[in-house]
């Protein structure tokens, strides 16, 4: 019979920490370790087992859920292979669910950045785009801008009542920053 090893030794020879090991039994996916006398904790090579099975389920990226799942049927004689496939199709079902989200991510950041000239001027289609998507930013960025006085060119002598309205919520982000500069929020002094 093997030696029980204290955290630090079972950890290592999980290829785990042993910070994790300790998230591990507070999750439940590992039972409780037996203690010394001193109150510190020991394992066996089943709890290493199950440690390092719990690695490798973590490693394909299963939650803790699910690892709880594939544990259950681990240590359960009468499972059916059927059951653990189950587990591991509706896990790559997610995955590919991901992967189909990281890709839009991906595209749509990539179309900013190429519409993006990334040279010293300050229009940045990023955040043109980005503003454009939330009808909302103009009323968040308002707390930290404050309108700039200016005078009414000739071509402007119509009172502001008689302005046409925006004709949608999307107000141009461009086109709402002029006449505003930036301060400091709640410095309440000009930048």
């Amino acid at each position: 019979m093997n030696p029980l090893m204290n955290i630090g030794e079972a950890a290592k020879a999980a290829g785990v920490s042993p910070k994790m090991v300790r998230h591990y039994e507070q999750t439940g996916l590992l039972p409780p370790a037996e203690r010394t006398e001193s109150g510190y904790r020991l394992y066996g090579e089943r709890e290493v087992s199950v440690l390092r099975f719990i690695r490798q389920s973590r490693r394909l990226g299963f939650s803790v859920p699910q690892i709880a799942e594939l544990i259950g049927r681990w240590g359960d004689d009468r499972r059916t292979s059927r059951e653990v496939k189950t587990i591991a199709l509706r896990h790559l079902a997610d995955l590919d669910e991901k992967l189909r989200e990281i890709a839009e991510m991906k595209a749509g950041l990539e179309g900013l950045v190429r519409a993006c000239a990334g040279d010293d001027h300050a229009h940045c289609a990023i955040l043109d785009n980005l503003a454009a998507e939330s009808p909302e930013a103009p009323r968040h960025v308002a707390r930290f801008v404050k309108p700039r006085r200016r005078r009414l060119a000739p071509d402007d002598e119509a009172p502001r009542s008689a302005r046409a309205a925006p004709a949608s919520g999307h107000v141009d982000l461009m086109a709402w920053m002029q006449g505003v500069h930036t301060h400091q929020s709640g410095a309440g002094g000009k930048a």
